[in-house]
């Protein structure tokens, strides 16, 4: 099952794709609620190449390593990867009336209903989507 969530993020392009795929802001960004935090990232942003988010909450009571390889990468307009079990996703930067519009379609996994992973992942979308509007505004 493929899930689909977007956000237009009122930033240009250039600003997007960069805050997106650098692991010193990705640290800053990618948490789908205030308790949870990414304390590192690496990327090998090229086909092939391989990524890894520490995610994990702010109490230290768990946490997991969000890893995988990236299959295609279009520079500023697409990003396909698949992660270590398998799943695939693809992040497309499209540029609209008022920014960019980001769009990420994911395969769902089987553990945790399809709504939960929906808005999880929306949540992390949001949290970049605000970020790259306020270091937008700061430029």
């Amino acid at each position: 099952m493929k899930i689909t969530i977007e956000r237009l993020v009122r930033t240009d392009p250039a600003t997007a794709w960069t805050l997106y795929n650098s692991p010193d802001h990705i640290v800053r960004w990618n948490a789908a609620s205030e308790d949870w935090h990414s304390p590192r990232s690496e990327v090998d942003l090229r086909e092939g190449g391989r990524f890894t988010t520490r995610m994990e909450a702010k109490d230290g009571s768990m946490g997991f390593d969000f890893e995988g390889t990236y299959t295609r990468v279009q520079p500023g307009t697409l990003v396909e990867y698949r992660m270590d079990d398998g799943r695939e996703a693809a992040v497309q930067f499209e540029p609209a009336a008022g920014g960019v519009l980001v769009r990420i379609v994911f395969d769902a996994e089987s553990e945790h209903p399809a709504e939960m992973q929906r808005e999880g992942w929306q949540a992390i979308l949001d949290n970049f989507g605000g970020y790259a509007e306020a270091v937008g505004r700061r430029s």
